[in-house]
């Protein structure tokens, strides 16, 4: 909904059918698009990542500062970038798109990464925006080479008396010498540090990063990893990805290339990524699969849903959108579903995953990252919900989708953003749609014909979604 190019919020009570509804809206410049959106938790401020401008506005919308960060000359082809050494490449007036926004709450500054640069980002202070550093010296100051504004997530993890970690997670565009696909780096208190967005670990052997093997290239040429949402719950973090995959449909012998929705998870504290497990995630409804992942967002299941679903109030339900089929990753298609996984039961079958390789059975199964099998190798030990691998087994791959639960569907207007919040114990979702609408859905629980069990939970329970409202945004 942001990349639209305005902002809306709906009002705080829902107006009645035969109200016209009303909108605060903020629209930038006509030639910018907006990219990235975060709210200050403490303050409602409202921080906005634009193609070469940052906004932060107040809680309705009113321009409080802009931060100017592009455009600048500038060629794709630089690297390291012109601003370090001379690039015989031609330099062009080059837009800076926005990839990257987060608000770092303990050191009060924002972080904003673009695309000028091979991805440098800039550290702004809160208040005004101000410059208080913007590391561009070292190559792991590039963080992503390529230019969509969404091929970038981070993910912060906060320390009490420790430096913070940054996991950051980017589609690296045929370009996997120069960036990894997934790493976890130094966000230093001094936002001039020289090791600011240092690996946090790297030797000659082993660095907190993971990258695309060039032979994975010669199987599937325009291989990558699009990284559409991420998050940390307990003693992990987690990317929710789409990747190609080559495989053969039923009854042939030739194979074809499909995209495949996948949850990846690492241990906060896992230096060397010994712990990466990615998991196949998709939605059935009736007889259709929806498996082209769009959106997600974590929230809390709250008590009446948790209640319905057998779960604690405060378990975490991941919330996503899912396109249908898996063959268009560009052009999806216009039939959508909202489903809901549990948490705990990912990784309850990534556990179940882990526990069986390491008993021998199977291989790594990680097409991507291991051209060949690689058996699994029998171990001796005790396997609970914190193991955080070993430098055996390691990266691991589970075969068998773990499937949500369908909420509600949408066949004409592509559900393409959600969110999800409790409100008085109530589970309430909003989704936006590829025609800007905005939907309110109330996770109903009048519509349960019996409580979801696990099997239930892989595809064949019933959640219904009530759709409460619609909205348009004004012209």
């Amino acid at each position: 909904m942001v990349g639209m190019g305005s902002s809306t919020l709906l009002p705080r009570q829902p107006p009645s059918l035969s109200q016209k509804r009303s909108f605060v809206t903020f629209q930038g410049e006509p030639t910018e698009g907006f990219n990235h959106l975060v709210v200050d938790e403490r303050t409602g401020h409202i921080y906005l990542g634009a193609v070469n401008r940052i906004y932060k506005l107040s809680s309705d919308l009113k321009v409080l500062v802009t931060h100017q960060t592009g455009p600048d000359d500038d060629n794709p082809k630089c690297y390291p970038p012109r601003i370090v050494q001379t690039c015989n490449e031609p330099l062009t007036s080059t837009n800076n798109v926005n990839k990257m926004l987060l608000i770092d709450y303990k050191e009060n500054r924002l972080i904003a990464c673009g695309s000028l640069y091979q991805g440098i980002c800039k550290l702004l202070r809160l208040e005004d925006l101000f410059k208080l550093g913007e590391p561009f010296h070292k190559k792991e100051h590039y963080l992503s080479g390529v230019n969509e504004s969404g091929s970038v997530f981070g993910v912060i993890v906060s320390y009490s008396n420790l430096d913070d970690k940054l996991f950051i997670a980017t589609a690296v565009d045929g370009k996997p010498e120069y960036f990894p696909t997934i790493s976890s780096r130094k966000l230093t208190k001094n936002s001039e540090a020289d090791g600011m967005f240092a690996y946090v670990f790297h030797d000659e052997f082993v660095a907190s990063m993971i990258k695309i093997p060039s032979d994975t290239f010669t199987v599937i040429p325009d291989f990558d990893i699009y990284y559409v949402y991420g998050f940390s719950s307990g003693n992990f973090v987690y990317f929710l990805t789409l990747q190609p995959e080559m495989v053969s449909p039923p009854g042939s012998t030739t194979k074809e290339q499909v995209y495949t929705s996948k949850l990846v998870r690492l241990c906060k504290e896992d230096t060397a990524f010994n712990s990466y497990v990615e998991v196949p995630i998709g939605c059935e409804r009736s007889g259709v699969e929806y498996r082209l992942l769009q959106a997600a967002y974590l929230s809390k299941a709250g008590a009446v849903l948790g209640r319905t679903l057998g779960v604690h109030p405060d378990d975490d339900l991941l919330y996503t959108v899912f396109s249908k089929g898996q063959k268009r990753k560009m052009k999806s298609l216009d039939e959508s579903a909202l489903c809901i996984f549990i948490l705990k039961q990912i990784n309850d079958r990534i556990k179940e995953r882990l526990q069986s390789c390491y008993r021998g059975e199977g291989t790594l199964d990680l097409a991507w990252l291991k051209v060949k099998d690689i058996p699994c190798s029998s171990a001796l030990l005790t396997i609970d919900d914190n193991f955080c691998g070993l430098d055996m087994n390691a990266p691991l791959g589970v075969s068998e989708m773990v499937r949500g639960i369908p909420v509600f569907t949408e066949d004409r207007d592509r559900m393409t953003s959600v969110i999800a919040y409790v409100y008085k114990n109530h589970s309430l979702a909003f989704v936006g749609t590829k025609s800007g609408k905005l939907k309110k859905v109330i996770m109903s629980t009048a519509a349960f014909w019996q409580r979801p069990s696990y099997d239930q939970f892989r595809g064949l329970g019933r959640l219904c979604g009530e759709v409460l409202g619609a909205a348009e945004p004004r012209a």
